[in-house]
């Protein structure tokens, strides 16, 4: 029997085929994202972030100092600055992303035995330059106070061999599941989850919606014999098939090409298709409760914008405030980043990520329950600019 469900699904290939719009979305904007991420975190993270040293003691220690902190490989002192004021005009022009302060008299108070200040500042509203610059004026400032504790013991009399008081407990450290400690392998496969999901919503919004804003609903409608359920299944099953191609090349090119750790390479490929489906299923939950263009955009692309946040990748879900953390169970990016933390990086069985895929299910059902007002929408198409 001929339930119109071939029949749809050959119709939304036509006019995916008919409309440049479905190439750059579905294809052109993750492949260019991939490798524009992959090709920025090359090295691990970003290098040499535009910093600044205010030396108001000019001494050979501080001239020391400054030496140190160019030698790293985090932060590149391009800029001087004479005073606080300029570096913090400096900042708030974006040319640096943070500065050094070396107070005055600081090697005399250093001989002098008194405990000089040494002062930084970062801008954090970056984020990532802002950690980084914050890291490396941490490292110089503890190597400093480690000198300066080192040089105090010498001239106090004590013999050199003294001088490992300065740290008495050794620290071996061994990171696990990211030994190399490169940001890529965190940051890229997460900023690319987030991207896919966002291009997933809005993709879909884009082809349901422009069914009751060109008025062709009531067609879609006829080419599955009245039934909804069949004319979304028809409509958003080519979209699977893309995306899933889209979705299985990215983590090929993540897990295969770059070799980033991954436990299991076959659970991380069937999370990434649940991953496509729930999103879809997200896509289309909104669309049901929110069956105009302007409206279910804005809301797909405020979801899938905080999603990047929500999804606990700038900041723990744990320590965020629970009225706005809870909202991080309700994005599917966020199941599909801790099934990468658990079976990619850390190995563990799936066992330990069942719910996480099970929760993939509770989005493909979420999507079906608004179809009856979906229905209405199409028969009745009234479009509200």
């Amino acid at each position: 029997m001929n339930t119109g469900f071939i029949d749809t699904a050959r119709r939304e290939v036509r006019r995916m085929c008919s409309r440049k719009m479905y190439f750059a979305g579905m294809i052109l904007v993750p492949v260019l994202m991939t490798f524009f991420f992959l090709d920025l975190m090359e090295e691990g993270l970003p290098l040499k972030v535009p910093t600044a040293v205010v030396d108001l003691d000019h001494s050979t220690m501080s001239r020391s100092i400054t030496r140190s902190l160019s030698a790293t490989e985090l932060i590149d002192i391009s800029e001087d600055a004479e005073s606080y004021e300029e570096a913090m005009e400096l900042v708030r022009s974006g040319k640096i992303y943070g500065f050094f302060v070396i107070p005055a008299d600081f090697e005399r108070d250093v001989v002098a035995g008194r405990r000089p200040t040494l002062s930084y500042f970062n801008n954090l509203t970056y984020f990532v330059p802002g950690s980084l610059t914050f890291k490396g004026f941490t490292t110089i400032a503890v190597g400093t106070t480690g000198n300066v504790i080192r040089q105090m013991i010498e001239s106090a009399g004590l013999p050199v061999d003294a001088a490992p008081l300065i740290q008495p407990v050794e620290v071996q450290d061994h990171p696990m599941g990211n030994p190399w400690l490169n940001y890529s392998i965190y940051l890229s496969p997460t900023f690319l989850i987030c991207l896919l999901a966002l291009m997933i919503y809005l993709m879909t919004v884009f082809a349901i919606t422009m069914e009751i804003k060109q008025g062709t609903s009531p067609e879609w409608l006829a080419t599955a014999k009245g039934r909804i359920g069949v004319a979304v299944a028809g409509k958003l099953l080519p979209h699977l098939v893309v995306w899933s191609v889209v979705a299985q090349g990215i983590a090929a090119v993540l897990w295969g090409w770059c070799h980033f750790p991954c436990g299991s390479l076959w659970w991380m490929a069937v999370g990434m298709e649940l991953f496509v489906v729930a999103c879809l299923g997200f896509a289309l939950m909104v669309t049901c409760v929110l069956p105009n263009p302007r409206l279910a955009f804005i809301c797909c692309a405020l979801v899938g914008i905080l999603s990047f946040s929500f999804c606990g990748l700038s900041f723990p879900v744990e320590q965020m405030y629970g009225a706005i953390g809870i909202f991080s169970y309700l994005v599917p990016a966020r199941y599909m980043i801790l099934i990468y933390f658990a079976v990619g990086l850390d190995s563990l069985p799936v066992y330990y990520a069942r719910y996480f895929y099970v929760a993939f299910f509770g989005f493909m059902l979420a999507g079906t329950l608004g179809l009856g007002r979906l229905r209405r929408a199409c028969l009745n198409p009234v479009y509200v600019p």
